[in-house]
């Protein structure tokens, strides 16, 4: 019962661990899609205004 217990209990970490990887790397997805749209918004009022800054 003692072996049982552990093994659940590293089984729970392994998930918990993996999960919350899969959530970091789904939020930072997201803000490299805003940064990338961000990005092309800028470089399209760049070149359309003609200005170099």
């Amino acid at each position: 019962m003692n072996i049982l217990f552990v093994v659940i209990a590293i089984i729970a970490i392994i998930l918990a661990i993996t999960g919350g990887l899969v959530q970091s790397v789904n939020f930072l997805l997201w803000v490299g899609i805003v940064l990338l749209i961000l990005a092309v918004i800028a470089f399209l009022i760049r070149t359309i205004s003609g200005r170099r800054v």
